[in-house]
């Protein structure tokens, strides 16, 4: 191959090589790495997303356990302060005592319940059989001394066989063998976790009243921070949330399962988790072991009256579905950026073949017009885009060249025989003619294909550019979808979370009617009627109004039961209830106002926050949290005014219909 020839393949390979690099750079290198560093930033921020929702879930279950012990000291408190027990107690007669202390236990759901009066004597139901030294107790020395206190305690066999032969029974539960637990000897936990309330008895020989429940075994306890902590559909397919209470490293009351029905009462915690709980008293947020098989967990401690830590608690659910739609996630958005590679690549091959062929061609028919042959052509249709133009112009200067050359051509013989005698010098001047006018033109085609050649080619550099900014660009936008797993769905976030999808809220199935408030509040009075009557509280009427508002029935009729059962309520010696459903300028003033016993500016500033209630023991404290969501989610408004002993009344407004 001659030395020309040779560099015209050198530069057509180059040619080839870097417009392939080109196209295929961004999609089979710069894309697939991106992808992978995604996905792994990915995957990282799915498990501390699950970490946060199990630590949240473990407040829950932390502020339920609290409340529990609240509710206990506050029910053991209204009994000493009874008037019946007060009586009695002032009477100092066993017998009425003894029975108000066996109705109110089992009245309370209580395992125990005894008065220890002054003189140190014990009146209990049921009937200890053994007293021994009760007073050791820091919540009953407390209660003693004038303090109410509630805790949880660890009653040793001997303490609950002192109450009752079935209370220590219950306590017992059989130690199962557990994978990853610390070894034991032990075959039993025989002591009993107690909920322990003492209240100071300030009147006949004063003393303390005390109570208690036992923790072990009881489902109804744990069941119900399950429920709580996990309502239905609160977590991924095939994900089941547990909640279990432990003594020391035992479960003595949990809803996980060993079998499809048998709970997994006596088996312990792993070592690891043993060791970072009670020994070192910190909270566990992370995957653990959970009798036979992996969760993602939350524990805490729990500490006695005392000080000690004598527990745990926990909160978690399975781990695998969480695992097993993470890893479906990453292999649908791989396999959907694989299959985006094999269609998108023939065609940048494509189009790279349409500007390097040209090219080419062009390359080898200057090669043959520098070895002298002017009837090369590049054959290059002109397909109207910059190339095809440059390829066009260049056979349109060599087709010139060639036709001058003829015409050099036939002068010279034309005037041949008029110059016989300098035939030789004219001949050799024409040749020397013909070659500096070839040089000439294939130096000036050469600058022109250069400046031709070099605009193309940053015209097709910068398209390729902005082939990968728009790229990039559809890379962040499904990059941000996967951030929501599951939701999170999965999405090109992991191209960017996989290329394409995560999704918080709240969105409602039923759709929006017309209804006019007057009438759902005439049929909302009849399902409060018995309440109104039990309180003997009389009830206004004020509803002309027959403007509606696009709102769905139901949570409608949910607000005006919320608002009027909170007004009954704070009437509990009767009073007058006034409802009013009336036009407005800008749409439909609603007002339940009542006579009740109103609330300070501490309280009203506080009684549409979540949990708040004033009703210890009773409400969840969410009735007005919820029915302020429900008026603002329909565009409309709600607030309360208030006084001390003289009522309180409640405004809501709500665009009509036709303005929403």
């Amino acid at each position: 191959m001659s030395e020309p020839a040779a560099k015209v393949v050198t530069r057509a390979r180059s040619v080839r090589i870097r417009l392939l690099a080109i196209a295929l750079l961004p999609t089979l290198v710069i894309m697939p790495v991106f992808f992978m560093v995604t996905a792994v930033n990915w995957g990282g921020r799915f498990d501390n997303l699950l970490i946060a929702k199990v630590n949240g879930e473990l407040t829950i279950a932390d502020q339920f356990l609290s409340q529990l012990l609240e509710k206990s000291d506050l029910q053991v408190r209204a009994v000493a302060e009874s008037a019946e027990f007060v009586l009695w107690a002032e009477s100092d007669q066993d017998g009425p005592l003894a029975k108000i202390l066996e109705a109110k236990r089992r009245a309370l759901g209580l395992d125990f319940l005894y008065y220890m009066n002054g003189d140190g004597e014990v009146l209990s139901s049921p009937r200890f059989s053994e007293t021994g030294n009760l007073a050791q107790w820091p919540v009953v020395s407390q209660a003693l001394s004038g303090v109410s206190a509630s805790h949880i305690d660890i009653f040793s066999q001997s303490d609950l066989a002192g109450i009752t032969a079935e209370l220590a029974e219950r306590a017992r539960i059989r130690l199962v063998p557990t994978e990853a637990a610390v070894p034991t000897n032990r075959s039993e936990e025989t002591r009993g976790m107690v909920v322990h309330t003492a209240t100071p008895v300030n009147v006949g020989r004063g003393g303390a009243l005390v109570g208690g429940v036992l923790l072990n075994r009881n489902l109804e306890f744990i069941d119900t921070i399950n429920d709580l902590v996990y309502p239905s559909a609160s977590l991924t397919e095939g994900s089941v949330g547990t909640a279990t209470l432990f003594l020391d490293d035992v479960r003595v009351s949990t809803n996980v399962r060993l079998f499809e029905n048998e709970r997994a009462l006596g088996t312990r915690v792993s070592a690891i988790v043993r060791e970072t709980v009670l020994e070192k008293g910190e909270v566990w947020l992370d995957r653990a072991f959970v009798v036979n098989d992996w969760y993602i967990s939350a524990y805490e401690p729990l500490t006695d009256s005392y000080g000690d830590r004598v527990g745990m608690l926990y909160v978690g659910f399975l781990d695998q579905p969480f695992r097993d739609a993470k890893f479906s996630t990453i292999l649908t958005f791989a396999v959907a950026f694989a299959v985006i590679v094999l269609l998108s690549v023939p065609i940048f091959l494509r189009w790279a073949r349409q500007i390097f062929e040209p090219l080419e061609r062009m390359l080898r028919t200057i090669t043959r017009v520098e070895r002298g042959d002017l009837g090369a052509r590049t054959g290059v249709g002109n397909t109207g885009d910059e190339i095809g133009r440059v390829a066009a112009q260049m056979d349109e200067l060599l087709e010139q060249i060639q036709e001058r050359d003829r015409e050099l051509t036939r002068r010279v013989a034309a005037r041949t025989k008029d110059l016989e005698i300098a035939n030789q010098q004219l001949e050799a001047t024409t040749r020397q003619l013909v070659v500096s006018e070839k040089l000439a033109a294939v130096g000036e085609i050469a600058a022109g294909i250069a400046h031709e050649v070099n605009n193309p080619i940053q015209v097709i550099q910068g398209n390729l550019d902005v082939m990968r900014v728009e790229l990039g660009g559809d890379a962040d936008r499904v990059g941000t979808e996967l951030r929501l797993i599951d939701e999170q769905v999965h999405s090109i976030f992991l191209i960017v979370n996989k290329l394409l999808q995560f999704t918080r809220p709240d969105e409602y199935a039923e759709g929006m009617e017309h209804h006019r408030p007057s009438d759902v509040m005439a049929d909302t009075i009849p399902l409060v009627q018995h309440l109104l009557n039990k309180a003997e509280i009389a009830l206004v009427i004020n509803t002309p109004s027959q403007k509606a508002v696009a709102i769905n029935r139901t949570e409608l009729q949910q607000v005006f039961i919320n608002l009027i059962v909170n007004a009954i309520h704070a009437m509990p010696e009767g009073g007058t209830l006034t409802l009013s459903v009336l036009d407005a300028d800008d749409g439909i003033a609603i007002a339940v106002q009542d006579t009740g016993v109103g609330m300070s500016p501490n309280v009203l500033a506080r009684i549409f926050d979540p949990f708040f209630t004033t009703k210890k023991g009773e409400g969840t404290g969410l009735g007005l949290s919820i029915t302020r969501k429900l008026v603002e989610l329909y565009g409309g408004s709600i607030e309360a005014e208030s006084e001390a002993g003289t009522g309180t009344i409640f405004r809501v407004s709500f665009p009509e219909a036709g303005d929403v």
